[in-house]
């Protein structure tokens, strides 16, 4: 059961090792990472950008470059579409962004002649390991959709999904997220919760169990569910936790990530490939979970 980022990193290096494409890689935080994910196996790298400051960091962490691939690019938005390309070309699994700021990178993943671009709609998933919990929590989306509607959601909900299958949950337990749980018609978000309820019920939205609304308590303790009356397979055993919106998301996000003694890692679903967006205060040990979540996932769309 993969229910830890140490679970995580182990079932990363079982699999077949991946290659990670990194767009404008001279940033010591990541390539503290790839060296990691390099020396455990689980995944190789291609780094683009500035060769001379590449190796410099290199050196400075003592990271061997003589089997890594590295393509001198100091133009950040090349760098990046030289980065993306590796991946549609089909040299690399994944791509991850580097020294380079969110909306150049997604410019490069959304290319149309060489990006990622698919039909579907892209999203985040942070995946959480905090101590009080035996399993590993998701939370989308903090980062990317800001005031999804219903069909968004119902998109938003499948990429989730894929990422709870590549770490080995066979039935992910939704819980779509909002103040109560009761619905409210003056409340969207519990008339969306409602919907995407009984169509997971139909069979319009498959491979997962939905419930909701649900309020965070009753989504995360089974406690607090009971107190409530709350009758629910989903209720007190929730493995993802569908966010209303990016307010409510990245107030989530942050709140475990700054004030539990929780890991954490996530990645951007719904391209052809996963991408890895990591902020630059992120540690080097969230970038590494990153990777190998990504390398799980690449290992799920391949087959």
């Amino acid at each position: 059961m993969v229910n830890s980022f140490e679970s995580v990193l182990r079932k990363a290096k079982e699999i077949e090792r991946k290659t990670v494409s990194v767009a404008v890689a001279q940033d010591e935080h990541v390539l503290e990472a790839v060296k990691a994910a390099n020396e455990q196996g689980i995944a190789n790298a291609i780094l683009v950008g500035d060769e001379t400051k590449i190796r410099e960091i290199a050196a400075k962490i003592d990271m061997d470059l003589s089997n890594v691939e590295v393509i001198n690019e100091l133009d950040i938005k090349k760098a990046a579409r030289i980065a993306v390309e590796c991946v549609s070309s089909k040299r690399a699994h994944m791509v991850m962004k580097g020294l380079i700021d969110t909306a150049n990178f997604l410019r490069a993943v959304l290319d149309k002649e060489i990006g990622l671009r698919t039909k579907g709609l892209m999203s985040h998933v942070a995946v959480f390991e905090v101590p009080k919990f035996d399993r590993l929590i998701l939370v989308t989306d903090a980062a990317m959709n800001k005031y999804p509607d219903l069909n968004e959601k119902v998109e938003i909900v499948k990429n989730a999904v894929t990422v709870s299958k590549a770490l080995g949950t066979e039935l992910p337990k939704v819980a779509p997220i909002c103040a109560v749980e009761v619905v409210n018609p003056k409340m969207p978000p519990t008339l969306d919760a409602a919907a995407l309820s009984q169509m997971n019920a139909r069979g319009q939205i498959k491979g997962c169990l939905i419930d909701g609304p649900l309020a965070i308590d009753n989504a995360l303790s089974e406690e607090a569910a009971k107190h409530k009356g709350i009758d629910s397979p989903v209720a007190g055993k929730a493995d993802i936790m569908l966010m209303p919106n990016i307010e409510a998301g990245n107030v989530m996000y942050k709140t475990l990530a700054f004030t539990t003694e929780s890991k954490n890692g996530g990645l951007l679903i719904g391209a052809a490939a996963p991408v890895i967006v990591t902020s630059r205060a992120d540690s080097y040990e969230t970038k590494m979970n990153s990777i190998a979540l990504a390398a799980l996932v690449a290992e799920l769309l391949n087959k």
